[in-house]
């Protein structure tokens, strides 16, 4: 039963993300100023991004890293994107390692080997919803994500943690809260910034940019969500790096 409601809830959550009213053209999909940054930094990042690069970033994940059939329009292609825009002359490549239906522990002992392999510079780590439908034990997850920090650490890489993404539906049917509350705790213990797309998502939600509760979604839909969350995220990793984005230019004059 519990494996059925996964399967379930992780269809429902790739295909709530599509969402109306955050199209490229209407350049909506406005995200507050706090919401972009955070107190830890990604020293690396800025290291790498100081030196010319390149800035090889990994993101690992469920399925809602990517949109079904459409690959190309997933926000880590749009975080490509938006990065080579701000970074000019600094060669950006992002990856994807999709880990469906594994919950944190199941990911965080390999992590150390995919920044190996990969040579990443930076590793967004989506995580959380798998362990939420299974009600895995808070405890287990908070240690989970504890051992997958420190991996990528050790490893050479910075973090950055990424929540699971808002949805009405899967709402009614998981309790989040402790995973979202838990992975904010391990983040500050351990400095590395957090992406909240929970409450991003959440606010959009609220303010009538996003038809969630819709039973239709189209990929159309879902294109427009992914372009928002990936140029967010762009906007993230060059603010939590301190980067000023005109430096990369000023460097090749």
């Amino acid at each position: 039963m519990r494996t059925g409601l996964a399967s379930a809830l992780i269809v429902l959550a790739v295909s709530s993300a599509g969402v109306s009213g955050c199209s490229d053209q209407t350049k909506s999909c406005d995200v507050p100023a706090y919401l972009l940054t955070s107190d830890s930094t990604l020293s690396r990042v800025a290291s790498v991004v100081k030196a010319g690069g390149p800035l090889n970033i990994l993101v690992v994940g469920s399925r809602s890293s990517t949109i079904s059939g459409a690959e190309g329009e997933a926000y880590p292609v749009k975080l490509q994107a938006a990065l080579r825009e701000k970074l000019p002359g600094v060669p950006v490549n992002v990856a994807v390692e999709l880990t469906p239906r594994k919950t944190a522990g199941d990911v965080a002992s390999g992590l150390g080997k995919l920044v190996a392999a990969r040579q990443s510079t930076l590793v967004v780590w989506q995580t959380g919803i798998v362990d939420a439908i299974r009600s895995v034990d808070i405890d287990e997850f908070r240690e989970a994500l504890d051992e997958g920090v420190t991996a990528l650490r050790n490893a050479g890489a910075d973090v950055v943690l990424m929540n699971m993404q808002y949805s009405p539906r899967t709402e009614t049917m998981v309790s989040m809260n402790a995973y979202i509350d838990n992975m904010r705790l391990v983040a500050q213990q351990r400095d590395v910034p957090v992406f909240d797309r929970f409450t991003i998502m959440t606010r959009w939600n609220e303010r009538g940019e996003f038809d969630l509760f819709s039973p239709v979604h189209g990929a159309s839909l879902a294109k427009r969500v992914h372009s928002c969350l990936g140029r967010a995220l762009s906007t993230f990793v060059i603010n939590t790096a301190r980067i000023n984005s005109a430096e990369p230019e000023a460097r090749r004059q």
